[in-house]
């Protein structure tokens, strides 16, 4: 039950931006999970099955400080992440950071890093590969696509469902106006 609680939220709310797959992966009143008028228990079940612990700054609350933590099991069609299958993302130009993003990988069974032999993250912090308009373009699957960068690739795990978190660190106005929107992970033919 709380597999399905945290890959499929129905949390209102939970979506990031309407027509797109990025949930919310911490979503908790408080730290306490302690809402006004009732304890958050399928949102606490939600987190702490992927995640261990919980902090304020982890909680996406100020502008230029702390962090957010978005999430998504399902690619653009709202099917869910193979690790046998190729999948792309692209990452818009200006992220709202003060500091840095980046996208990790994860074992849907597990809930460590997918085990693939390579670093299972991508950040802004890493030699990538960006675009000439400031965007970047992200691919995902079990062997590197011929003609990409391996700087710009993470290898994921045939047999095995995978999960995404994009984290914002240093969170800017932008985001809390969704106005800068995140893609879907696509699957690639």
């Amino acid at each position: 039950m709380a597999r399905t609680i945290a890959y499929h939220k129905r949390f209102v709310g939970a979506k990031v931006w309407p027509g797109r797959n990025w949930e919310l992966s911490l979503f908790l009143a408080e730290t306490s999970q302690e809402a006004p008028h009732h304890t958050q228990l399928d949102e606490r079940t939600s987190w702490f099955y992927e995640a261990v612990g919980v902090s304020v700054g982890m909680m996406g609350r100020a502008v230029g400080v702390g962090q957010v933590y978005l999430e998504a099991a399902k690619d653009g069609q709202g099917r869910w992440l193979d690790g046998g299958k190729a999948y792309g993302l692209t990452v818009p130009k200006d992220v709202p950071v003060t500091q840095f993003w980046s996208v990790t990988v994860y074992d849907n069974e597990t809930r460590c890093f997918v085990d693939s032999g390579v670093s299972p993250d991508r950040s802004s912090r890493d030699a990538i590969v960006t675009n000439a308009d400031g965007s970047v373009e992200l691919t995902f699957g079990p062997e590197l696509p011929a003609g990409l960068p391996e700087s710009n690739w993470i290898k994921t795990l045939p047999g095995k469902g995978w999960f995404s978190y994009f984290r914002l660190y240093g969170p800017t106005q932008a985001y809390f106006d969704r106005a800068w929107v995140l893609s879907d992970i696509q699957p690639i033919d």
